[in-house]
């Protein structure tokens, strides 16, 4: 074992998360790494369940009753024995 080698037990050490919002000479102040305007930077954002940032959402484009899938495969069933 040398200096030059040295390193903590496995586990030791922790990464502290980073303070967001507690000053500027914290260098994570001002917007708080949410960047500027828009939705996602307000207080209490929570985005809806389906929301498509203002894109008509999946489960209002597809019909009510069904449709027809232009991609489908047919498939024939075959006895074996």
């Amino acid at each position: 074992m040398d200096l030059n080698n040295l390193k903590p037990a496995d586990g030791a050490v922790h990464r502290e998360g980073k303070r967001v919002g507690r000053g500027e000479g914290s260098g994570k102040g001002g917007t708080s790494t949410r960047g500027h305007k828009g939705a996602k930077s307000r207080s209490g954002y929570s985005k809806k369940i389906g929301f498509e940032g203002g894109q008509m959402p999946l489960q209002r484009r597809v019909p009510k009753f069904g449709f027809t899938n232009i991609n489908r495969k047919e498939y024939t069933g075959i006895n074996l024995g």
